[in-house]
Order: C-alpha cells, then structure tokens, then sequence
C-alpha cells in the first residue's frame, strides 16, 4: 500500500514537472518579462484587506501580480526594476471632487489666494494688468474677506478708479460669488434695480457694491469671451503637471460643458494628456440634448457618466440655503440656485437616462431637499451612487437618509481646516457641531470620497489627509483638532482618497488599488502616512508619481 501511494505520488510529481517545463519554456525561461518591477518598498494595496506588500510587476499598463520582494523578483524580470529602498507605495491619488479644468485657466489669471487685504489684492491686479495689457478683461480669482481684517466683502470703487475702461472680473475663492467693476455691471446691463433668481446683488446706499453672489455674478461670467484652444491646451497641461507632482492620477472634475471634455479626450487620445479624468457634466441645456441621448461615454482615460447640480450656493458667501437664518446676519438665509420643482425635475430626467446624479449642497436646507428628492427615486438601498457633493452642514435628522438611500457623501477635508474660523459665526453653536461631520457620514454607508474643491483650495491631496485625520490646519491650529470627533482615520482617509472613491466613479474595479488587473496608477512617497508624524503629514515629498505604469513625475 506504502509502495502504492509512493509510486503514484511520484508519477504526478513526474507529470507536475514536465508541464511546469513546458510552462517556462512557452514563456522564454523562469522569468516572465514584464514592463516594470517595483520591489523592497512598503506596499499599501488597499485591497479589501488593506494589505501591506514589499513588491510588484507591471505589463501592458496594469498590475499582473503583487507580493513580497522575492516572490515578484523570482518570477519576473523587467528591463526597468525600481527598488524603492523601503519607501512606501500607494495607489495613485484621487480627487473626488475638483476643478481641473478651472484651476488650470485660473494660472492663467491673476492668482488673488491668500491676499491679506484689499490694498494687496489691488497691487496684484495693478500688476497683472501692467505685464497683460493685451486682454480685454482683467481676470482673478481667489479672494476672501474672512482673510482680511474688517471681513467685510470689498466694493468696486478702487477698481472703478484704476480701470474705468477695462471690465474686472474677480471670482470669489468658493466660485460663488464675485466682484466687478462698473463696467462689467453696464456690459452685463446689471442695476440696483435688477432681480436674479437664485442670486444676490449686494447694494450699499442704495447701489450695487459690485459683489455678485451665485446667479448674479454668472450673468457676468457669461460675457467674458472665451479663451482659444491653444490657451486652454496649455492651461490642462500646466494642471496636469502640477497634479503629477503632488502625486493624483485621477481627477473627478465637478461640472464640465462637453466641448471641454471633448478637447481633453482629444488630447488624451493623442498622448499629449495623460492623467484621467471623471468628467461630471454641468447640467446645462447643450450638455443635457448632447449626453442624455448619447449614454455614458468612457475610454481608459475618460470617463463621462454623471450630471453635476447645483443646489445652493457656499457659507462663505453667505449663499448656502439654510433651515434657520445665518447666526452673523438674521435677515439671510441664503437661497436655492433654481426651484425645488426644476431641481426634482431636473434629477429625476438624468436618472432616468442611467446617468449618476451629483449634487452640491452645502446648507441644511439644501442638503434635506435634495436627500429627500433622491429618496423620491431611489426609494431604498440601491447601487446607484448618486452623490451628495460637499454634504457640508446637516441637521440631525438627515445623516440617516445617505444610508437609507445609499447615497454617497463627497466631501473636502481641507474645506473643515479653512473655514473653522468663521463657521461658527455663520452657524452658531447649535449647529456647528453638525457641520464638516465626516465620521457620522461615514458611518452611515461606511464610505466617503474624499475631494480638495481645487482651486478653492489647495490641489495636494496630502493637505487634505492631514485635515481629515488631525482637524489642524498647517498652523498647528486648533490645539486637539476641530471637532476632532469627527476625524477620520489614516486608514480610512486614505481609503477616501483611493479606493471609495474609485467606488464613487464606478471605477473601482479597474482603480484605486494595486491589484492584478488593475490600471498601474501609482505614488511612492518619501515618509509613510501610516506612521508620520501629524505635524509631518502635509508636506511629506512625493518622490515620484506613475500613470499606466510610466513615470509621470519625478522629484
């Protein structure tokens, strides 16, 4: 019997080697070639497991297998092999929500973030104007009052006075709201006595300040001519550049016309833009008649198959529609961009074309309308993603319905560290414990995408990271953390830049893990995020940034 079971034993061992041989040698050898190697490193995967590997092999632009260093060395070569020296590795970053688009023309305006005051803001645009006295407009973007003394919004007067023939258009740093000059107002035929739904003219003594808020200040927008194809060209790929460096590989841009977004899938198409993008289409009437009927569109860089809405407008700005008036101006309670008709209407038409529905809503009032305009068609737990953009101030009651109606909050971290200083003035103490509430939201789906609102705020998604984990802002304020109950963890803010919000995307089958079969996105880093200090989490260098498995960036 002995004998028996050793002999056969033996014959399947004798069976086993001849068709390994014949394995290896249809394969050239031991080693299966492949494209790249990356080896003694420190893995993330988040993978289900979130498990932590040492090395990995790259072909054809994806992962073909993960493990540790001798596992990967021993049955691949590659004639460029990365040993990454213990450094740790990551999928490539996500911004779940983001301007890539918007940043990128905003370089080429002039840049008004974190001007101290208004006399410093004019000196930027006296000398903008001075080295571009080619442009018909002057163009800026990034003020913010709450960073001035007084914190009062500015009026136009010093701007009348140093360009009376030059329409100014100065957009707010949330992007609802802005200030122009009295030019601007004649083009756009706005007076004290105009009236725009969804929108504020803000008057002083019975005439416009030049502060427009949402609606108003869009009628204005509508007039700047556009820029041309080579500017915008150049505009993507300076922002592709600068995204590499501080290591994301996959944008989700909030609100894109379609021809935008068919010169990026051009240039992508071409090789001359190669970081990819989840384009959210504005919900305009030329994107709606184009895409509704046309369907979901993606390629391996691009995917187009969500409608971005805007329900109301920002805190900053004193725009977001609340349930009770603002605690610093009782006689405000913001307002919704379009009727709680047109916006049922409006979510209710993408849905039915299988379109995923992403809405901003920052109030509370504005966050339980459209909660409950979602519940109208979802009706119960689902897989629809529809998405709730910012969620940034509840009330209570309505945490529950993104879990009844899986619907997933899409928030920005570094939004939290920004406005802590103000907030509480807008919202009072009843209601800031409410707001930039990310662990209740999280517990409600177990998952949150996590965005920066670039250019609104900064393009690193390490800023945002250190937000959502300490509270702080690069400060080291507030000692303990803002709110610090709802902090993330490491694990699941980095989840919320990677996998969730591949989920989100519908992508995360194909992205935000390094796994076999996925796309070979990926960031090595110079200090782990696990481990780090806090006070070292904002500024740790990416050494190197890798899309499809080609070396993108590199410190």
């Amino acid at each position: 019997m002995i004998q028996s079971c050793t002999l056969s034993s033996l014959l399947r061992f004798s069976v086993y080697t001849v068709l390994l041989a014949i394995g290896l040698s249809a394969c050239g050898g031991a080693h299966q070639q492949v494209d790249l190697i990356v080896h003694n490193a420190k893995v993330y995967t988040v993978d289900s497991s979130f498990a932590v590997v040492e090395a990995f092999a790259v072909k054809d632009g994806q992962f073909v297998a993960v493990g540790s260093s001798q596992e990967i060395l021993s049955a691949y070569q590659a004639a460029n092999t990365i040993d990454a020296q213990g450094q740790p590795v990551y999928p490539g970053f996500f911004d779940a929500h983001c301007h890539f688009y918007g940043y990128g023309m905003a370089l080429q305006e002039a840049n008004l973030v974190g001007i101290a005051s208004y006399e410093a803001m004019l000196d930027t645009l006296k000398a903008f104007a001075a080295a571009h006295p080619e442009q018909p407009w002057l163009l800026g973007r990034g003020w913010d009052q709450n960073n001035w003394l007084d914190k009062e919004f500015p009026t136009k007067d010093a701007l009348d006075t140093l360009f009376p023939n030059k329409p100014v258009y100065l957009v707010r740093v949330d992007g609802h709201a802005a200030l122009v000059n009295q030019k601007a107002l004649d083009l756009a035929g706005i007076t004290a006595s105009t009236r725009i739904d969804g929108g504020a003219i803000l008057l002083k003594n019975g005439q416009p300040t030049g502060v427009l808020i949402d609606n108003a200040f869009k009628q204005v927008g509508a007039l700047v001519p556009a820029p041309d194809e080579a500017i915008v060209r150049r505009a993507l790929q300076q922002a592709e550049q600068n995204c590499f460096a501080v290591g994301l590989t996959t944008l989700s841009d909030a609100g894109l016309d379609y021809r935008t977004i068919d010169l990026i899938d051009q240039m992508q198409q071409k090789g001359v833009l190669q970081i990819r993008v989840y384009a959210m289409l504005s919900a305009s009437r030329g994107n709606l008649s184009r895409y509704l009927d046309k369907g979901i569109y993606s390629t391996e860089r691009l995917n187009v198959r969500s409608f971005k809405i805007y329900a109301d407008g920002a805190l900053g700005s004193r725009g977001a529609c609340l349930l009770a008036p603002y605690r610093d101006k009782p006689d405000e309670m913001g307002f919704l961009l379009a009727s709680p008709a047109q916006l049922d209407s409006l979510v209710g038409l993408i849905g039915s074309k299988g379109f995923q529905v992403n809405t901003h809503c920052i109030g509370d009032s504005a966050n339980r309308l459209l909660l409950d305009i979602y519940g109208k068609y979802l009706q119960e737990q689902n897989d629809r993603r529809w998405r709730i953009e910012h969620a940034q101030v509840l009330d209570p009651n309505d945490f529950v319905k993104f879990a009844k109606y899986s619907v997933i909050p899409s928030v920005q971290p570094t939004h939290c560290t920004s406005d802590m200083y103000w907030a509480e003035e807008r919202l009072g103490k009843d209601r800031i414990p409410y707001a930039y509430a990310y662990h209740t939201l999280l517990q409600q789906n177990g998952m949150v995408a996590l965005g920066s609102d670039f250019p609104v705020e900064d393009i690193s998604p390490l800023y945002g990271f250190h937000a959502a984990v300490v509270r702080q802002d690069a400060k080291g304020f507030p000692q303990g953390g803002f709110q610090k109950q709802e902090a993330l963890s490491r694990e699941d803010a980095l989840r919320g830049m990677t996998i969730w919000a591949a989920h989100a995307n519908f992508e995360e089958k194909i992205k935000g893990s390094i796994e076999a079969g996925k796309y070979a996105d990926f960031v090595i880093l110079a200090k782990d995020l696990m481990n780090a200090p806090e006070t070292e989490l904002r500024n740790i260098p990416i050494q190197a940034t890798f899309v499809a498995g080609k070396e993108v960036y590199r410190r």
